[in-house]
């Protein structure tokens, strides 16, 4: 195993050596340095493990690794034409929301849709792309002094990121990117972090794209919807499962954690398991017992439930108590994205949209009407490039109404529901400081009685749920909501120029 400053323990230094061994076939050899061209299709290794097992300092260790051997990273922003001979690695995870998760720890990772589709530049502003990347010799562009592109050169030297440079120059991204396109070449090895968030789509397209490709995932999670409670790293062979078994979080006294995975006692009941939370609640301010829901968190973490009347009723109770009107948005409502309504034709505007992160559950903050009509300005939470301009449809569902309402439309553009609370199955992949989990729901699905996989279904929507809390867990027992003691915040996402907010999602 290559020499690291880390200290791992068994389980993990197992799996380190078994994923180099992998590499090490696939030409990339960790322990002497060396590179060497690919050599064909290596395949899908796994490395699987519950909420504090490692999974992420082993990925953190591993890219660090193979960028000390000097493997290059593809953000997804930018790829040189002169590739030659070198290898790459992406790493990957399903939602803006994960994948910030990973940079805020310094790992480069971006998301799958940004890797499927991958930006056309400029051809005049391509040149300075080749320059800051070293392929090519500093450009002379119009319009540009040579303090701009200095700055450029001295952004991209901290920060790896070349629509940060651009922008840093004084340019905007419709300047410099004039599309998207599908990917139609294969790259190198890749890493998928919230691996049991893949749907089996998703797994064959990673699979054509990459011919090594090291999964990470926790089998204690709910799987894709639609996918009979499996994930897509059940079916491999025992040889390419690498299990983490030891709890290291669990050194560091972690409340949330220990409740996480006292879930895996099956002879532990909802109430004994309620009964934990209380007592826990006592003793560690880490852990919440609400009597209510607090109504100033949901405008940045949503409410996590299991049932769709109880995230529209909070939803409504939410626009209630800030006085939202019934015809319009106020500025900072949370919102959900829920997908591009686009006729084929707009195929292009789609592929931009989706590059920008309006992806499927992205978590976005309305900031307010756009200059044309049916336009919204939009903070998308966790992408790289966070403030959009989208032509928007937003709906928002009503109690006991089968059709929802509408405050304003565009004809066409990206669709959004509210996203004062939302689902636990949406809510994987996220991570908030503070999570409200609302316990009523949690309890019907005990009262129930459903299984999943051969796991009751309210331990894994209780496992779920509390592990997206990085901080604090509330654990909300009573239907009753707080007033809020402020409006809805929107300045700290206008407080920096757009250059800076560029600088601090695509530090990478």
């Amino acid at each position: 195993m290559t020499a690291r400053s880390i200290q791992f323990s068994d389980d993990q230094a197992t799996a380190f050596d078994a994923v180099t061994d992998m590499l090490r076939q696939a030409g990339v050899d960790l322990d002497d340095v060396l590179l060497q061209p690919p050599r064909g299709e290596t395949g899908v290794m796994a490395l699987i493990g519950k909420a504090g097992s490692g999974k992420t300092l082993l990925l953190a260790e591993l890219y660090k690794a193979l960028a000390e051997a000097g493997v290059d990273v593809v953000s997804g922003d930018y790829e040189s034409r002169k590739k030659g001979e070198r290898r790459t690695l992406a790493i990957l995870a399903p939602t803006n929301k994960a994948a910030s998760v990973l940079r805020l720890r310094g790992v480069p990772a971006t998301t799958i849709h940004r890797i499927l589709y991958t930006p056309v530049y400029d051809p005049e502003y391509e040149r300075i792309a080749e320059w800051l990347a070293g392929n090519g010799e500093k450009p002379e562009i119009e319009g540009l002094t040579d303090e701009a592109l200095q700055r450029a050169a001295a952004f991209y030297e901290k920060n790896k990121s070349i629509p940060g440079a651009l922008a840093a120059a004084g340019l905007r991204g419709s300047d410099f990117i004039t599309g998207w396109k599908r990917r139609d070449e294969p790259l190198d090895i890749g890493f998928v972090d919230e691996a049991s968030m893949l749907d089996d789509r998703q797994f064959e397209d990673l699979k054509e794209i990459f011919p090594t490709l090291l999964l990470f995932g926790d089998p204690a999670q709910l799987a894709p919807v639609n996918q009979s409670g499996s994930m897509v790293f059940d079916a491999l062979p025992t040889p390419r499962k690498l299990e983490l078994s030891r709890v290291h979080r669990q050194d560091a006294d972690n409340p949330i954690l220990d409740l996480a995975h006292a879930l895996a006692d099956p002879q532990l009941g909802f109430q004994d398991f309620e009964n934990m939370i209380e007592d826990t609640a006592r003793r560690d301010d880490r852990v919440v017992w609400g009597q209510r829901v607090e109504v100033d968190l949901m405008a940045r973490s949503p409410v996590l439930v299991w049932r769709n009347v109880t995230r529209i009723r909070l939803i409504n109770a939410f626009r209630s108590v800030y006085g939202a009107p019934e015809d319009a948005l106020l500025e900072g409502e949370p919102l959900i994205c829920d997908g591009i309504e686009l006729p084929l034709k707009h195929r292009k505007k789609r592929l931009d949209l989706e590059a920008r992160g309006l992806i499927k559950g992205a978590q976005v903050i309305y900031l307010g009407p756009g200059r044309k009509l049916g336009f919204s300005r939009l903070h998308v939470m966790g992408a790289e490039d966070p403030q959009v301009s989208a032509a928007s449809i937003v709906k928002i569902e009503k109690p006991d109404e089968e059709e929802p309402f509408i405050p304003y439309a565009a004809r066409m553009g990206a669709t959004f529901l509210h996203g004062a609370a939302v689902t636990i199955h949406k809510a994987q992949g996220s991570q908030w400081g503070t999570v409200q989990v609302f316990a009523p729901d949690i309890y019907a699905a005990a009262r129930m009685g459903r299984t999943e996989a051969g796991q009751p279904l309210w331990k894994r929507l209780a496992y779920v749920a509390i592990t997206r809390a990085e901080g604090r867990l509330i654990w909300v027992v009573r239907n009753r909501l707080s007033k809020p003691s402020a409006p809805l915040p929107v300045d700290d996402l206008r407080a920096a120029p757009a250059a800076e907010l560029k600088l601090e999602a695509q530090s990478e």
